[in-house]
């Protein structure tokens, strides 16, 4: 799987250089400031791309918006972004154009070599990868307004695993329940949320995570 990679910080571009070759990952490109991460993602168009937020020149959130870029121009282009902090505008900008085959972790992740290589893969899949203290902040957010409110504590849990990019088994799994109660919570959450259901999980998330974004 080819994979450019976009870290300011030499230790840590090094440090994820490594890891992911670990894993057979092909790193076509390690860039550290966003004009290049741009020029990287048109020239290789990779499996997945790797992205700190805030890179050179400004500093802000040069990194995102030059996978944005390269998303306009490549549609589909599998971003995962990394942050160092919970930036909900980030998440809801990198989320905002549907397509999935995005994610958003905080750098803390990378310290879990398996779970930040899942959420790779996943992308790079097609999936939509979100950061679990991300979705908690988006929740807590959004939970004493409109239908969120009807959500019973258990549906919550089931809509923040789902936003998470995860499958009825591996919720089901993770709740210690059966697939089937756990088809049953997604049911009664999309007919709470007015949200149609499709087999397509990827299209679950990323609904539900439009809805959050209301």
């Amino acid at each position: 799987m080819r994979v450019v990679l976009a870290e300011d910080l030499y230790l840590l571009r090094d440090g994820l250089t490594r890891m992911l070759q670990a894993y057979d990952f092909d790193i076509v490109a390690a860039v550290d400031n966003g004009p290049d991460l741009l020029e990287a993602l048109i020239t290789e168009k990779p499996d997945v791309a790797i992205v700190d937020v805030r890179m050179p020149p400004t500093f802000t959130d040069e990194g995102l918006q030059a996978a944005l870029q390269a998303r306009r121009r490549l549609p589909g282009q599998p971003v995962l972004v990394l942050s160092q902090y919970v930036e909900q505008l980030y998440a809801r900008e990198l989320l905002a154009d549907g397509r999935g085959a995005v994610g958003y972790l905080l750098k803390d992740r990378v310290f879990d070599s398996d779970q930040f290589i899942d959420a790779v893969r996943r992308v790079a899949g097609g999936a939509t990868v979100v950061d679990p203290e991300v979705i908690a902040k988006l929740l807590v957010h959004n939970e004493r307004k409109g239908p969120l409110a009807e959500l019973t504590p258990r549906e919550r849990e089931v809509l923040s695993l789902m936003a998470e990019g995860r499958s009825n088994a591996a919720i089901a799994e993770r709740m210690v329940v059966t697939e089937r109660a756990i088809s049953k919570y997604t049911s009664n959450i999309f007919a709470k949320l007015g949200l149609p259901p499709s087999d397509d999980d990827n299209r679950r998330v990323l609904a539900v995570i439009a809805y959050l974004q209301a």
